[in-house]
């Protein structure tokens, strides 16, 4: 018999490579051969490189053609058949959902769907995504029950929604935070003393959605420039084409010839330029659980957040971890930054508090054994323990 096989399914490439990686690392670590599916993308031949089989998927994101969708169900099906899988691994809501459909077509003994944050369709209030709704849950609650079969919520919030809505049953609900982050790539930023005298380095990481709190984080931007403060409030990231909130480019280039903001597109190498920030914000409505602010956290940066699911989970409402503001509110956040900017000593104890946090709570390493735990929940037999595991495990050095 050959090695147990585990399809890792995701939305983009760009997710696998940068969020999940490392879990692919660890699995065939422990013996496992590891398939990785997304539509096609540039980080695909990376991953190759990496020794992992990738495989561009006929999926188009923004697609709401029910044959389309049905052809790309059956496609799973007949590709976790053909391949035999043990596993499939689903992340993001339409990747969960129809990786777990498929597999139970193709009889996959295990199913697990990773479910970071509720998405367009439950976040948006347009009419689209009001339209939605109720078939989104119909396939849901269709995709995620049965035997063999587990989902992973990042927060509480989603675990009491999912809940609430009967879509799952709750004996199948499974508890983790986020997808961790690497704490031998992000670590402690220099000592305030070593950059005394330049202006505040604020900066919001994430995909360009209105709903990360784009709008918000300009408007205070605004707000604290016409103070005649010399902050340099950053940006970073792309336009996300394939969601239906994504920031259009030209509402992006608008905002830099205002002089609001430095817009910094994609950045491969989040640990330099988190060691020249002082604060991040994510002023977002809703998360699953934000990797932006628990790579800045282990990095000592300050956090500036919302009360909003997934963003308090990894800032209080105490404030000793950093600062909390309502969802929606430039005013608010503002004030936040306008604090940190006047007091460097406080912004380097809710950097360091933060780190804290991210070392006991956010390390990847415990968020994959608390992931292949539930593997071991659906699997009748576990490879590493019959033996699969070589000694050693080594990651590449560079996985950004």
């Amino acid at each position: 018999m050959g090695q147990p096989k585990v399809v890792l399914f995701a939305n983009t490439d760009w997710y696998l490579y940068n969020f999940r990686a490392s879990l692919a690392w660890r699995l065939r670590n422990d013996g496992f051969e590891v398939i990785l599916l997304s539509p096609d993308g540039e980080y695909g031949p990376k991953l190759r490189e990496q020794g992992f089989r990738w495989h561009a998927v006929p999926m188009k994101r923004r697609s709401l053609n029910p044959l389309r969708e049905a052809a790309l169900v059956m496609w799973l099906a007949r590709f976790l058949h053909r391949e035999q899988v043990s596993v499939i691994h689903g992340f993001t809501i339409k990747c969960a959902a129809y990786g777990s459909l498929a597999g139970r077509l193709a009889g996959v003994s295990a199913r697990v769907s990773a479910v970071a944050g509720m998405g367009y369709v439950f976040t948006s209030s347009d009419m689209t995504a009001r339209a939605l709704r109720p078939v989104v849950r119909a396939v849901l609650r269709l995709a995620l029950n049965g035997r063999g079969s587990a989902l992973i919520l990042q927060n509480p919030d989603d675990v009491a929604l999912f809940e609430a809505t009967g879509i799952v049953d709750p004996c199948s609900i499974r508890l983790i935070k986020g997808s961790g982050v690497n704490l031998s790539r992000f670590t402690l930023r220099a000592e305030p003393e070593q950059r005394a005298g330049r202006p505040l380095r604020v900066l919001l990481a994430a995909r360009l959605l209105w709903d990360k709190g784009i709008a918000e984080y300009v408007d205070a931007a605004r707000a604290l420039k016409q103070e005649g403060r010399t902050l340099r409030c950053q940006l970073a990231g792309l336009p996300d084409d394939g969601n239906p909130a994504a920031v259009e480019r030209k509402q992006l280039e608008a905002w830099v010839n205002e002089g609001l903001i430095e817009w910094l597109g994609h950045v491969i190498d989040m640990p330099r330029l988190l060691s020249e920030t002082d604060v991040m914000v994510l002023p977002s409505y809703r998360e699953g659980l934000p990797k932006a602010l628990i790579e800045a956290a282990a990095c000592g940066v300050a956090l500036v957040t919302t009360d909003a699911p997934g963003c308090r989970e990894v800032v209080s409402k105490t404030g000793d971890d950093g600062i909390s503001v309502p969802v929606r509110d430039s005013r608010a956040l503002a004030q936040a930054i306008r604090l940190l900017d006047g007091d460097r000593v406080l912004c380097r104890k809710l950097g360091l508090a933060a780190r804290e946090k991210a070392l006991v709570q956010f390390d990847e390493q415990i968020i994959i054994d608390k992931t292949l735990a539930v593997y071991r929940e659906l699997m009748p037999a576990y490879p590493r323990d019959l033996g699969g595991r070589a000694d050693g495990v080594t990651y590449p050095v560079k996985i950004s």
